[in-house]
């Protein structure tokens, strides 16, 4: 039996974990990875572009964390308990973080947007979150609400975008990003039963309009509701402080995961040490206690990696290389729209950008929705038959320290050959 043939009877879709939706001829095996690079079974070679959804922002296979694990993995690889690796990592998070006073650690960003949800309700007393429409929190029931529907309800009701989550419908309200003068009004009506509003800084690809996260801090500050930061995505990616550094905005709570990891599982959640007291577990068995346990949360080879990828971050050229990489990738994919006369623009900050096709201003989910969505999948199919790892869903385009203007260019020359192929 083939590989291909094996991944089709073992998964749902032949996909391990979930999203890439590839057509069933399409399903490569990855045997190694190394820097922005893989190789399957065939020993054929992919530039990677997703970089494992953005969690080997470090590269893959990057020496500090491999011979951090090597070091680590013979002393344990999990204790669920307190350890030297994580004692040293959360201090170094809660340097880092304004928001965070004292921190708990999980094995995912999933859990760390959970945990940061359950803590707002309980803190404040009152049911309901306010997130953002087409934004995703991991794969809890807020994350997989509104995330991509097909006919967007009036705000601020959530579409149940993923079947086995009723329950969404009863806890949820939904806003538009970028759309402060809605979002104020929401909270403000909705108050009395409002927890927290939760928010991608950087939502997606969508850059905040200015202001727009400053009036939402205010907002939220007014009417007695916590603002939580998803930094899944933005922290560590945007500046070594995160979104909170970048656009210098502090919340209530605030989450991370994919890159602190260094490609290793990890999740970690902090806020003001008053909501953080919830999860005390001297409080068991009064009203006053939050839940909170993760068998893998802050296990020591994920807080080794962890603290030899931010020994990586920390390096003074690891921002503005970033940066000025993700600019220059950008603006090369913008001149290859633009000599191949295909209507479309870039979106993106940092290193991170998403093609969209579409010449309207995209600024929320609503604006993009349906902005060229019949050729982005084609075209990202595409450009994995020419061995660029993608996301089909063409979401974002992760780039990474180990990426260099070679491969930039090497993507948009596979590009320019897709969108002929697609025209």
């Amino acid at each position: 039996m083939t590989e291909n043939a094996r991944a089709l009877a073992a998964f749902p879709g032949g996909i391990s974990n979930g999203e890439f939706g590839l057509p069933s001829d399409l399903l490569p095996v990855m045997t190694r990875a190394e820097g922005c690079r893989l190789w399957d079974g065939d020993g054929q070679e992919y530039l990677d572009f997703s970089m494992g959804w953005g969690s080997c922002l470090v590269g893959h296979a990057r020496p500090e964390v491999v011979e951090a694990v090597r070091r680590q993995a013979p002393r344990g690889s999990n204790f669920a308990y307190l350890n030297d690796q994580v004692l040293d990592l959360a201090e170094e998070v809660i340097r880092l973080s304004p928001a965070a006073d004292q921190v708990r650690f999980c094995a995912s960003g999933t859990e760390a947007t959970m945990y940061c949800q359950r803590l707002a309700r309980a803190a404040t007393g009152k049911p309901k979150i306010l997130k953002f429409e087409g934004a995703y929190h991991g794969a809890n029931e807020a994350g997989v609400t509104s995330l991509f529907p097909e006919d967007p309800p009036d705000f601020p009701q959530p579409a149940l975008t993923s079947a086995g989550t009723p329950a969404a419908g009863e806890f949820l309200l939904v806003a538009p990003f970028n759309d402060l003068p809605t979002t104020r009004a929401l909270i403000e009506a909705h108050s009395h039963e409002l927890a927290g509003v939760i928010i991608e800084p950087l939502q997606r690809c969508l850059s905040p309009r200015p202001g727009f996260l400053e009036g939402v801090r205010q907002a939220c500050s007014d009417a007695g509701v916590l603002l939580i930061f998803d930094e899944v995505v933005t922290g560590f990616r945007l500046a070594y402080g995160g979104a909170q550094e970048y656009y210098r905005v502090t919340p209530d709570l605030v989450a991370y995961g994919k890159a602190l990891g260094g490609g290793y599982p990890i999740g970690v959640f902090g806020g003001r040490a008053d909501i953080m007291a919830w999860v005390e577990e001297s409080r068991i068995g009064r009203g006053d206690y939050v839940w909170m346990a993760s068998t893998l949360g802050g296990n020591p080879v994920s807080a080794a990696a962890a603290n030899a990828a931010l020994s990586v971050f920390r390096q003074p050229e690891t921002y503005g290389r970033l940066h000025a990489l993700g600019r220059t990738f950008r603006e090369m994919l913008s001149d290859c729209l633009a000599s191949k006369k295909v209507v479309g623009q870039v979106l993106g900050d940092g290193p991170l950008a998403q093609i969209v096709f579409s010449d309207r201003p995209v600024f929320d989910y609503r604006s993009g929705r349906t902005a060229g969505a019949a050729r982005s999948r084609p075209v990202m199919l595409g450009l994995f038959r020419r061995r660029m790892f993608v996301n089909p869903m063409g979401t974002k385009l992760y780039l990474s320290l180990a990426h260099d203007e070679a491969a930039c260019e090497a993507f948009c020359d596979s590009l320019s050959a897709v969108l002929d192929e697609t025209d």
